[in-house]
């Protein structure tokens, strides 16, 4: 899978996702991984946070996760950049192609706000999700020992420590949009708004959802639609920032941020119900953390409503439907059978949207 982009660097001394050549998707999600490790790193430095704080924060902030949310970021904002600058077919009066890319390239490495805005949004959603994930895993609420492939925060450290690293996370999480921060440029006041507009409601219902999740727990005989509703806000909230926040960072029109919001919620969703299908046929070693925990804990899933090879076409038809929202507006042309048709090879979030349905933990 190929994600053709242009090549150059910025003032920041990265490369620019929506900028760079990619061979695979691999190698795109690698840049963008790259990128929020030395952007932690300078968060922490301007942070200075006390030890043990910092210590505790690192350590959750630095291990073996996915980087979904970040991902998501970077790749609605390539997507919709992509899109944005799509070139016709037409007749160029002679201008080479390349010329062509020089120019609008140059042009848009004059100010690189927009891109650092989309640094600055990755780093806050994965800042605000690890924090829930830290809370999560406190003896008051799911008591797990293993997240990520390691001990959990108040295993390593201990329980107060986790519980502050969880709060400053998410305090983090705001600060950083407007930050001033070495390697970063100067924040855009519109679009910092606007994202504050998308994220803090969001992070909002992320916290209901939990709740939520966690009065279901007492309830026999949830139905699907009670279970759907729980999951929209605790895990999808949280997957409509990241998209909603990188397509605006692009500049999405209003219709692309509708698509964008569609696709996240088709998405949000359909990660969930996967999730509850690799609990129960993944290993411990391979998730990074307990599998079977949703049993242990009596949890209402997607598996114990469904089984599991429904819960799994449930999934892949959600994910279906996602793919198809974000395919119509960025391509203006319906999702087909065949995916070079919708440019899922060359097109960052169908390709995550794909990496994401291959998933194993």
């Amino acid at each position: 899978m190929t994600v053709s982009l242009t090549s150059s660097t910025t003032s920041t001394g990265f490369i620019p996702s929506n900028f760079v050549s990619f061979q695979s998707t691999e190698q795109f999600h690698g840049a963008v991984r790259e990128q929020l490790a030395q952007d932690i790193e300078v968060l922490f430095a301007y942070a200075k946070l006390p030890s043990p704080l910092v210590d505790a924060c690192r350590y959750v902030m630095t291990g073996q996760g996915k980087l979904v949310r970040p991902l998501m970021v970077a790749s609605a904002f390539a997507s919709i950049n992509s899109s944005n600058n799509e070139r016709t077919d037409e007749p160029n009066d002679g201008i080479d192609d390349i010329d062509t890319l020089d120019a609008d390239l140059n042009a848009l490495l004059e100010n690189d706000s927009d891109y650092d805005m989309s640094r600055r949004a990755a780093l806050a959603v994965e800042l605000l999700h690890t924090y829930s994930l830290v809370h999560d895993d406190l003896p008051c609420m799911d008591d797990d020992e293993l997240r990520r492939g390691q001990p959990t925060a108040h295993i390593a450290f201990d329980e107060a420590t986790a519980l502050l690293a969880g709060d400053v996370l998410q305090t983090l999480a705001f600060e950083v949009l407007t930050a001033e921060m070495p390697t970063f440029a100067p924040f855009d006041a519109a679009i910092a708004s606007q994202l504050m507009a998308i994220f803090a409601p969001r992070a909002r219902r992320m916290v209901s959802g939990q709740m939520l999740d966690l009065n279901a727990e007492a309830s026999a005989n949830i139905a699907q639609d009670d279970l759907e509703a729980i999951h929209r806000d605790k895990t999808g909230a949280l997957i409509e920032a990241a998209m909603l926040m990188g397509g605006v960072c692009a500049g999405a029109t209003a219709p692309q941020r509708m698509a964008l919001q569609e696709c996240a919620q088709y998405i949000g969703l359909a990660f969930q119900v996967q999730d509850d299908v690799l609990d129960v046929t993944m290993t411990t070693d391979t998730l990074g953390k307990p599998a079977g925990s949703d049993e242990k804990l009596d949890k209402s899933t997607y598996v114990k409503l469904m089984g599991v090879d429904d819960a799994t076409s449930y999934a892949q038809s959600l994910f279906n439907d996602g793919r198809a929202a974000i395919s119509h507006e960025l391509y203006s042309r319906e999702l087909s059978d065949n995916e070079d048709a919708v440019g899922t090879d060359s097109d960052a979030l169908l390709a995550l949207i794909e990496w994401l349905w291959s998933r194993k933990k």
